[in-house]
């Protein structure tokens, strides 16, 4: 999985999309192990990392913290939520 294949967008964009559709998404099968995990990272340190997900208008990722993980949504930083459901891997920096 490759930005060529996700275009990498800023997270201010993502309010902008949508996730309506009932698309569905091959996640990784540790992925809520690795957004827990990012969260802390996130909020002690925080680091950014790489996520890969699926809104209506096609795959994107986008480089940012994560500041909490919900059980269907994740918050970034700046009070972006981004739904569980059409992230499809993330990658720790």
């Amino acid at each position: 999985m490759t930005t060529l294949d996700h275009p990498r967008i800023r997270k201010e964009e993502i309010p902008n999309l949508t996730f309506h559709k009932d698309i569905d998404v091959e996640q990784d099968e540790n992925i809520i192990s690795k957004l827990e995990t990012a969260t802390r990272l996130g909020n002690g340190y925080h680091s950014k990392v790489n996520i890969y997900f699926v809104a209506d208008q096609g795959p994107m990722s986008v480089l940012t913290t994560i500041w909490a993980t919900g059980t269907k949504y994740i918050c970034l930083k700046g009070g972006i939520w981004l739904p569980i459901s059409r992230i499809e891997h993330i990658e720790s920096y």
